[in-house]
């Protein structure tokens, strides 16, 4: 999609240029991994790129929200397969945790265990100037834990990260492939879905899941729901400023805040900071009726407004 730029009454076309070398994408990604994606950087080019079994991974990321490890792998041609590169270096992952945990307490100077890490969530991203129609066919499926993020370069030195979203599909990949190597990460690996949190809802629950769901979208239809193995996220591009996690008798609601102005009645719960759950406050209430629902629309709106990547 082409940028302009206002230059008097009219606009006028930035123009893109590429970028010189791939390590060139790769540097500025690594320098900014929080700011575009809410990762945490281990390691890559800008330290020294971790090696496994041969294998050179190009950044290594966590999730510190999911708990969970990120590979990311940045393309500057398209003759690569997604799928086959995908698959490997998850399996790479599942097969060598240990020095995936030592590369990261090495590099971060953090302790963490092999049990502290949530492995059916790793996932792999790649970053590329494009993509083909081939590669973005062949993770039409529902269960890829892939990212292909577009990254485009302009003259005025503004560098533009666009995800690229295949159409929603209904297939797994494992009633196609006869690959048991795919089939084992892929019995490891699990994507999840909105569904997946319903079936742990009453009717009741679900009918009110449904209803905040769908004001929480009306605050502003840039929103992403994203959901992970513990809960429902929201946010306009990295950072949740709400999550739903589902019972079967109640909906428990967290927002990000230093301070709530809205909570007139103090009716929410700050989770206590030893608990490390990012460096922003949480704050939680349970839902079981519409006017908790209505009690807590205008927190969220509060906490959506004070998110810092919008």
């Amino acid at each position: 999609m082409p940028i302009f730029k206002i230059n008097g009454p009219k606009l006028t076309r930035i123009k893109e240029r590429s970028f010189n070398l791939e390590k060139d994408l790769q540097l500025l990604t690594e320098e900014s991994l929080e700011e575009v994606f809410g990762l945490q950087f281990v390691s890559g080019k800008k330290n020294k790129q971790f090696i496994v079994r041969n294998f050179i991974i190009d950044t290594l990321a966590f999730d510190p929200e999911t708990k969970s490890f990120v590979i990311i792998e940045y393309k500057r041609n398209e003759s690569f397969s997604v799928i086959d590169q995908g698959f490997n270096y998850l399996g790479l992952m599942l097969n060598n945790k240990a020095e995936f945990v030592l590369e990261y307490a090495e590099r971060t100077e953090k302790s963490i265990k092999r049990t502290d890490v949530d492995w059916t969530q790793s996932r792999v991203v790649f970053i590329a100037p494009s993509f083909t129609l081939h590669q973005l066919g062949a993770v039409a499926f529902k269960d890829l834990p892939f990212e292909l993020w577009e990254a485009e370069l302009f003259e005025n030195d503004t560098v533009f990260f666009s995800q690229i979203k295949p159409a929603e599909a209904e297939e797994s990949i494992t009633k196609v492939t006869k690959s048991k190597a795919i089939r084992k990460v892929s019995s490891e690996i699990k994507v999840y879905s909105v569904d997946d949190h319903y079936k742990k809802a009453s009717p009741q629950i679900t009918r009110l899941l449904d209803e905040i769901r769908d004001r929480i979208k009306q605050i502003d239809d840039q929103i992403i729901e994203k959901p992970v193995g513990n809960y429902i996220g929201y946010k306009i591009n990295w950072y949740n400023f709400v999550s739903i996690h589902v019972y079967k008798d109640k909906l428990r609601v967290t927002v990000r805040k230093e301070k709530l102005n809205h909570d007139t009645a103090n009716k929410l719960t700050k989770i206590p900071e030893s608990y490390k759950w990012g460096k922003t406050p949480l704050w939680w209430i349970d839902v079981k009726s519409d006017k908790t629902i209505d009690y807590m629309m205008p927190i969220i709106k509060e906490s959506y407004e004070a998110a810092p990547d919008r």
